[in-house]
């Protein structure tokens, strides 16, 4: 294992105490809690938090930021944050207008959300939760219930944090981001493999000319495993699950998300969205906006997710609103 690190068990907390000095203006760590939240506070509007286990950088702290994320909560590498952690970030980004949880569809992060919920409840902080379940690969899979959440979940920070900036109220803001959860699909694949530092060996194996399609961003199983094919032909394999679900038609207008899981050139993902691009031309559906790049990553694995929103004109205007945070600007 080749890792510019220092030790394995101290990765998490050099990250955020890095990020803080990197982004001074944008983000700040509440102290004994490995939590980012906004530098200058989350007065007088509904806070958003959002997390999970640490290794999908820039999630989530890199989305922490006017538009999106009032406070991000950083596990163990791919582990689920404690309870505590959460509550603590709740507590802290609570401007009194109350605070909507997006958890990703594991277990694991589930529980623990709903629990800091609850305790953020008693504490007379309202407190709602959506639960982004965007993965069409599989319906069940380790560490989940039901599909997994994956790279859509940006559009749920990107559209429900622009509707908080916008000032509605906690209400408003969760029906937004179900709103996005109910129109948005993704799907990815591996090329290689991730290494997590303190297991130190790849998390699983793939031959030289094999692929993984349907992976998720833990390395947990696809649906199957087949011999390296282009990037036209594994791009419209995906995008034919994704169509399948029957919410996009011809005349719709979406977003397009083409997200690198870590290892993946730039170049390669740009590839991969040509395809995207002409496959969606031949359906007749229109791209209104489309982003290309490592949004939600599995360390160092190498492959991409392709993620498709549904736009109406409310989220439309939320997509395309200002954002501000240290890996997501629109200004």
């Amino acid at each position: 294992m080749k890792k510019l690190i220092n030790n394995p068990d101290n990765i998490v907390d050099e990250m955020l105490n890095s990020m803080v000095l990197a982004h001074p203006e944008y983000v700040k760590r509440v102290d004994g809690c490995d939590v980012l939240v906004r530098a200058g506070g989350s007065k007088g509007k509904v806070a958003l938090v959002s997390g999970g286990g640490s290794g999908h950088e820039p999630a989530h702290g890199g989305y922490v930021g006017k538009g999106m994320l009032d406070a991000a909560v950083a596990g163990a590498m791919f582990t689920s944050p404690t309870p505590d952690q959460v509550y603590e970030a709740i507590k802290a980004c609570d401007g009194g207008e109350g605070v909507l949880l997006v958890i990703k569809n594991y277990t694991g992060d589930v529980m623990n959300f709903e629990m800091a919920a609850e305790m953020a409840s008693d504490e007379g902080i309202r407190v709602e939760q959506v639960i982004v379940n965007d993965d069409v690969a599989v319906e069940n899979s380790t560490w989940t219930t039901g599909r997994r959440g994956i790279a859509g979940t940006i559009f749920v920070h990107k559209c429900a944090g622009a509707a908080a900036e916008a000032g509605k109220n906690l209400d408003e803001v969760k029906a937004v981001a179900e709103k996005v959860i109910a129109n948005v699909r993704s799907m990815g694949m591996a090329v290689a493999p991730c290494t997590v530092p303190s297991a130190g060996k790849p998390s699983f194996e793939l031959a030289e000319d094999e692929v993984e399609i349907g992976m998720g961003i833990h390395g947990e199983p696809g649906t199957h495993r087949e011999k390296i094919r282009s990037a036209e032909d594994t791009t419209n394999h995906l995008l034919d699950k994704i169509l399948a679900e029957g919410i996009y038609n011809k005349g719709d207008k979406v977003a397009v998300m083409v997200n690198g899981l870590g290892g993946t050139p730039l170049q390669e993902l740009y590839v991969c969205n040509k395809a995207v691009a002409e496959r969606l031309e031949k359906e007749g559906i229109t791209i209104a906006k489309t982003f290309v790049g490592n949004f939600m990553t599995s360390i160092d694995m190498e492959g991409y997710s392709v993620s498709l929103l549904k736009l109406d004109a409310e989220l439309e205007g939320y997509v395309n609103a200002q954002a501000d945070t240290p890996a997501f600007k629109m200004l």
